[in-house]
């Protein structure tokens, strides 16, 4: 897990403007984060191109690539020609697509779309920063300018994902990530009503306003680290399911942890341990696969 300690002392350091409301123009999206630090979201439109790669009678492949504000964000999407039900998919630090090619052709086997989508600064073809100290930091300094995060800029994506889904098929969608991923798709379920609900795979808080509290701090710090966690935002998911997976030997996010987290969800909930070690894998699959069937 990421220090928290090492980002909340960025946090503390930086100076803080008094706005926090997003740029106004209409070709832009906009935010609010109130002073209980929960984040309002409003996603501009995005177009879209989307090339097939494969298709046969099982499922379509395709590449998807959302034009925003600020550059393309890139998905990749398997699905049956009739799903039954979809799942955006965040990956976790440094997840690559080519670890999930014989996830996206189970999945759509088995009646359901997944939509892997490339994170910001994940490593992979969409720019950014990856979560950390640097990014927190330029985050901050743009939460004080009244400036967009980027991200407050990746859950857009998953909503973005969520739209093109929900319209292209009119199914249910689910907001799913694995480890860091599932961070921002809680995130993400809880702003956004209109997701069928969360899935969540070895994950928790980042861990960060709860380091600044008990460092005493106050102010637009403690607004902003609320905003982007998953703690301010799971219990409101409810009436919706929250399903969560964790491993409990789990060397990089304790499974107390995920426990604590899943402890802020209302119901229905269902906290599941998987074998294995952190992150997705098969067993989780029939697991997803099992209970949305």
């Amino acid at each position: 897990m990421r220090s928290a300690f090492v980002i909340a002392f960025f946090l503390i350091t930086c100076l803080a403007g008094a706005g926090c409301i997003g740029n106004s123009t209409p070709a832009k999206s906009t935010y609010s984060v109130g002073s209980n630090g929960v984040l309002s979201l409003s996603c501009a439109p995005e177009t879209m191109n989307e090339v097939v790669l494969f298709s046969n009678e099982t499922y379509t492949k395709s590449r998807v690539v959302f034009h925003t504000e600020s550059g393309n964000v890139t998905g990749y999407l398997a699905t049956p020609t009739v799903p039954k039900a979809a799942f955006v998919y965040a990956p976790g630090a440094g997840e690559r697509l080519a670890g999930h090619e014989e996830r996206m052709v189970r999945y759509a086997s088995a009646g359901f779309a997944f939509f892997f989508i490339d994170t910001r600064g994940n490593g992979g073809e969409t720019p950014g920063l990856p979560f950390g100290q640097q990014l927190i930091q330029q985050d901050f300094s743009k939460f004080g300018k009244g400036e967009m995060p980027q991200y407050y800029l990746s859950i857009c994506d998953l909503v973005s994902a969520k739209k093109l889904l929900a319209e292209k098929y009119n199914t249910p969608v689910y907001a799913t990530g694995s480890s860091n991923g599932g961070r921002y798709a809680a995130v993400a379920a809880g702003i956004d009503p209109e997701f069928a609900g969360y899935i969540g795979i070895s994950t928790s808080d980042w861990g960060l306003l709860d380091s600044l509290n008990e460092q005493g701090v106050s102010g637009d710090p403690i607004r902003f680290a609320a905003s982007i966690e998953p703690g301010t935002y799971i219990g409101k998911i409810s009436p919706r399911p929250v399903l969560m997976y964790h491993n409990a030997t789990d060397p990089i996010i304790p499974f107390a942890s995920g426990e604590q987290l899943f402890g802020k969800a209302g119901a229905p909930k269902n906290f599941t341990e998987f074998s294995g070690d952190h992150g997705i894998n098969p067993e989780v699959d029939t697991l997803i696969i099992t209970q949305r069937a």
